[in-house]
């Protein structure tokens, strides 16, 4: 299986995103008008260099509609299937936290399960992930609607998010997550995890926990991070989505200084890049 050839640890992977919704928070929904079609983007992913397609089809952005399993459905297992036929080594990632989704991208071609949820939104995820033997990230998650707010040109932040402690309160949330894998017979080597960085977090929360990565990889699990594109860096920088590419660069930049083994983006082509000088850097002067 392609997974099983993966050190997670050997140098930073870069997974690609693949929005199959016609209301991304990025603006790259596959789903709008006149948008390319999912093989074009994953080709021009795959020279670019990507590691792993992290296929979507409900967006998570602030606001943003829920979408039923059947929609979902609808929309991502025939990019999976088609991905799949034409590129059948490249690693294949189901975005969903629906037990019946990434089990029909599963049977599709899907290689990983990556749950925004961290396996609390579907009892029946966690038995499914250790079934199927599949790696799954586990994202930590604090969502809630009312403490979101959404300005047009900047988008969706979230404010007045209360932790008594950011860092020991992600933590402990991830941990449980692991717990729920781990009594439905998840091994500790399919578990990847995800601080969830935008995910119920303010803009200082976020940045804080881009900064300080390298305590939830303590935890003893491969890392990912997912800062491509997101408002923390647009009300930094006070630019739109689109304006976003050099501070998604130095977020990547960090989270890798951090530890993380993973990093999920938008941008793959320049991302590729500053990944692979960043492991140069970090490797060199090393011995052996």
């Amino acid at each position: 299986m392609r997974t099983h050839q993966i050190d997670w640890n050997a140098r930073t992977y870069v997974m690609g995103v693949l929005n199959l919704t016609p209301d991304s928070f990025s603006g790259d929904g596959l789903r709008r008008e006149h948008a390319p079609a999912p093989l074009e983007i994953a080709h021009n992913f795959i020279g670019a260099g990507v590691d792993i397609l992290d296929i979507g089809g409900e967006s998570t952005r602030p606001g943003a509609s829920s979408v039923s399993e059947t929609e979902e459905l609808e929309r991502v297992l025939p990019a999976v299937r088609e991905l799949r036929a034409h590129f059948p080594e490249i690693l294949i990632s189901i975005d969903t936290f629906k037990a019946g989704v990434a089990e029909a991208a599963l049977d599709s071609g899907a290689d990983i399960v990556n749950d925004v949820w961290g396996l609390r939104a579907d009892p029946a995820m966690a038995p499914l992930v250790a079934e199927r033997s599949v790696p799954v990230i586990l994202m930590h998650n604090r969502l809630t609607p009312n403490s979101a707010e959404v300005r047009e040109r900047l988008g969706g932040r979230y404010i007045g998010v209360h932790y008594m402690n950011l860092i020991e309160d992600v933590k402990t949330e991830l941990m449980i997550s692991v717990g729920i894998a781990h009594d439905a017979g998840v091994r500790d080597s399919q578990i990847i995890l995800d601080p969830g960085i935008g995910f119920g977090k303010t803009v200082d929360q976020s940045l804080e926990l881009l900064n300080r990565t390298d305590e939830i990889c303590k935890l003893g699990y491969p890392v990912l991070i997912g800062p491509s594109r997101k408002s923390f860096i647009g009300y930094t920088l006070d630019l739109p989505p689109e304006d976003r590419i050099e501070g998604t660069a130095a977020a990547i930049t960090v989270g890798i200084l951090r530890g993380a083994s993973i990093v999920r983006v938008h941008d793959v082509k320049e991302m590729v890049r500053v990944a692979r000088m960043t492991d140069a850097i970090l490797s060199s002067g090393r011995p052996g």
